[in-house]
């Protein structure tokens, strides 16, 4: 049974994307224009694997991690945010708060984004899969996330 990854975003373009990169490569995916939706869907079906958006409407990304977070059975969730406002929030205090394994800003691209998918469900994942963020370099691809062999992604490749 394929993976089950739930994107939350009040961006469609976004969603639509990148439910395109994810289901071509074999994942299930759900998707929900706000966190309450989200919370919805998650609650009735399922899933392996979140990425949220942090602005939304009705619940926002980390009402909707908080609320995760809350349920014992999602305490390892996977989490993933994805932000326009990556420098204003602090992927360390995300990780440390809330278990939030990647903070990806905006704009990304959707093989960017099924690359750090895919190391965190697929076979890729390892031992240091948490482990502190990459030092900044002033470059969007330096601070997207926790995970330390993310770097090299250079944001606004060709999906």
């Amino acid at each position: 049974m394929s993976k089950r990854v739930l994107l939350c975003d009040d961006e469609i373009a976004i969603l639509r994307a990148a439910e395109f990169k994810l289901k071509k490569a074999g994942y299930q995916v759900h998707i929900a224009p706000d966190g309450q939706a989200g919370w919805e869907l998650m609650e009735r079906m399922g899933v392996d694997m979140v990425i949220t958006d942090c602005q939304m409407p009705r619940m926002n990304g980390l009402q909707l991690v908080e609320r995760i977070r809350s349920e014992p059975r999602w305490q390892q969730l996977p989490i993933v945010m994805l932000t326009a406002k990556g420098f204003e929030l602090r992927p360390e205090e995300l990780k440390q708060r809330w278990n939030v394994l990647a903070v990806l800003p905006k704009p990304f691209s959707p093989r960017e984004l099924l690359q750090l998918v895919n190391r965190i469900l697929g076979d890729e994942v390892a031992p240091g899969l948490c482990s502190e963020p990459t030092a900044a370099s002033g470059s969007n691809s330096a601070q997207l996330s926790l995970l330390p062999d993310l770097s090299s992604f250079s944001p606004m490749e060709s999906a």
